[in-house]
């Protein structure tokens, strides 16, 4: 089997998703990394550089995660027709 009639395959070898899934993955990433990152500076800004840091940081990561994926898939549309009135389409 030549590698042109092989399936494309993600960075960890998995077999890539049709297109039609894009628009649940990039919000699913957006959200993963986002609330990481926001969890992590509110935990550090609340608590401080305290022994459990990671274990308290992944307990908010989780919780803001469940907030930021919905909230994302809600807004994206809005976001998108916004972002079409602000900016010069080619």
């Amino acid at each position: 089997m030549n590698s042109a009639s092989r399936p494309p395959r993600t960075i960890l070898g998995l077999r890539k998703l049709p297109a039609r899934y894009a628009g649940f993955v990039m919000p699913f990433l957006l959200s993963v990394f986002m609330s990481g990152v926001v969890s992590l500076i509110s935990t550090l800004h609340s608590l401080g550089l305290v022994h459990d840091l990671p274990r308290l940081w992944i307990g908010a990561w989780v919780v803001s995660w469940g907030i930021a994926f919905p909230t994302l898939l809600l807004v994206l549309p809005v976001v998108r027709r916004l972002t079409r009135l602000i900016v010069e389409t080619p």
